[in-house]
């Protein structure tokens, strides 16, 4: 037995508790060893009689549910057709109990949950079916129990001991059957769509939920029999009931980011101005500014001041709020710490630009920069918009080709937002082009490896994984998760130095190349766009 000291149920150090079944199995591997040819049923009514009773029909019955024990505890811990299988993810080759961890720990990330049910999906039903079946065998090892005499028992209290362990063993095979039915069916329908998964997913959480609540209340305190840790398993259940209203959120938000620069472009313009008999209303020229800020941040030099003050706010409040509901809904609205990474970043980001230019017109640069983040958001909800974040990283973990893909695309997407500032500031000569972006971008990586490094960047990625379930909750609390992930721990730093250079490039290019005094960040407008 490997492991730490003390580590799992006191049973197992045969000092405490129902110990006695851990007798056998050492039993029947010293006779297997000394004599191979050996029949194991034999061999196990030796023990029984020795530990249990000489009575023969005890004998019998005993045997029988000796017999039976490996296929209830094969179907109700293990799930076969992912078992059944040699699997590798992140270089690690997982074990074929990956659902539970160390003896109690049953996990709710997506990583691992997603990957069983695609390893599984061609029999998934078997998959299921294998649940209730440990449950009907743990039942039937109860009732041949209960068909012994007890005063042909050695000790009595061993009988209700078995009986216990047997109650225990229904009990809890029945909770984990409804669980591996609540995961696989809401991956299933994460996978097809198939309102009728969604549906059996669904009556599975009620089962489950009914079934762990009576799971914690009859075993809580239980030295001998403790009760299983669902808390992994709840923060993926409260990921997964949110996963519809993201997807709407999504698509409400991916409806208001097309339509709105949708109304920039001339024949939006035009509408506008029928729809308010032939005058401009106010914002018409905040989404016309968006319009080419997503398209052509390269002319936003052409727009010239915001005409009232709602235009000026809404080229950048716009952007700003799709921003973070897109990244709130990404996360299940469960997750302060990757929003206050995401949003942070591009606030810093922002303001950055912003304090660059103080003193001159910044609509055109809110224009450009709101653009670009329309443009990455865009890609992020198309991703959502589905069966909301849940299956956005199914797709991520089962799906290399699809991961790969959009991988790309948002890189790409994430990339073009320097490159807009850029293209934005380019009217006002090097120092207020080059200069200002790397500074901006350099800032948040800095900020953000001061941030792993004060925190401890261990801690920081459990409280992440913690709200975002993704990787196994019990894995990384057992290994840490940068052990799990064989991440440097020099990390923090090396984003300190990354982006410290970058700033100190920045501050530099600001050094050498002379300011051109300009009344506004960019030029009037020499032509219609």
């Amino acid at each position: 037995m490997g492991g730490p000291l003390r580590a799992g149920p006191r049973t197992l150090y045969l000092r405490a508790g129902f110990w006695q079944m851990f007798d056998l199995n050492v039993y029947t591997a010293a006779r297997l060893a000394a004599d191979p040819d050996a029949d194991p049923a034999r061999l196990s009514a030796d023990w029984i009689r020795q530990t249990f009773s000489t009575d023969p029909s005890t004998v019998r019955a005993m045997g029988q549910v000796l017999a039976l024990s490996r296929r209830a505890i094969t179907n109700g811990l293990y799930i076969g057709p992912y078992a059944r299988r040699t699997v590798k993810a992140l270089g690690l080759e997982p074990p074929p109990m990956m659902w539970i961890f160390e003896w109690d720990i049953v996990t709710g990330d997506g990583a691992v949950l997603d990957s069983i049910y695609a390893v599984s999906r061609d029999h998934l039903d078997e998959a299921i079916r294998e649940g209730d079946e440990a449950i009907a065998t743990a039942r039937r090892m109860r009732e041949l129990l209960a068909t012994t005499d007890p005063t042909a028992w050695h000790d009595p209290a061993q009988r209700r001991s078995f009986a216990d362990a047997l109650d225990y063993e229904v009990d809890l095979f029945g909770t984990l059957a409804a669980y591996r039915t609540m995961f696989l069916r809401h991956a299933q329908w994460l996978d097809t769509g198939s309102a009728h998964a969604r549906t059996q997913w669904l009556a599975a959480r009620s089962r489950y939920t009914a079934a762990r609540d009576e799971h914690r209340r009859r075993y809580t305190g239980d030295v001998d029999l403790p009760p299983y840790s669902f808390p992994a398993a709840d923060i993926g259940l409260a990921r997964a009931e949110r996963d519809p209203a993201m997807a709407w959120l999504a698509r409400g938000l991916l409806l208001v980011l097309v339509a709105a620069p949708a109304l920039g472009t001339s024949a939006g313009q035009r509408l506008l101005r029928a729809l308010t008999r032939g005058r401009r209303p106010p914002g018409a020229a905040a989404l016309r500014a968006l319009w080419l800020g997503t398209t052509r941040p390269w002319r936003v030099g052409d727009l010239g001041p915001p005409p009232t003050a709602l235009d000026r706010v809404l080229v950048w409040a716009l952007p700003a709020t799709a921003l973070a509901l897109s990244r709130a809904a990404y996360s299940w609205f469960a997750s302060p710490a990757h929003l206050l990474v995401t949003l942070g970043g591009w606030g810093v980001f922002a303001g950055v630009l912003r304090g660059w230019l103080r003193g001159h017109d910044r609509f055109g640069l809110y224009a450009a920069v709101g653009g670009a983040a329309v443009v990455r958001t865009l890609v992020l909800l198309c991703a959502l918009a589905g069966h909301g974040p849940g299956r956005y990283w199914f797709d991520f973990w089962t799906r290399p080709q699809a991961r790969s893909l959009y991988i790309t695309i948002a890189f790409a997407a994430f990339l073009w937002v320097p490159v807009a500032a850029y293209l934005a500031l380019r009217a006002l000569g090097a120092r207020f082009t080059v200069a200002p972006v790397l500074v901006a971008v350099g800032a948040p990586l800095a900020l953000l490896g001061a941030t792993l490094w004060a925190a401890g960047l261990e801690n920081s990625l459990s409280v992440w994984n913690d709200q975002m379930a993704l990787l196994p909750w019990g894995m990384h609390r057992i290994l840490g998760i940068t052990g799990f992930l064989d991440l440097p721990p020099w990390l923090p730093q090396l984003l300190i130095a990354a982006g410290g250079a970058l700033i100190a490039a920045g501050g530099m290019v600001a050094a050498v190349r002379p300011a051109r005094r300009r009344s506004h960040v960019l030029r009037q407008p020499t032509s219609s766009p």
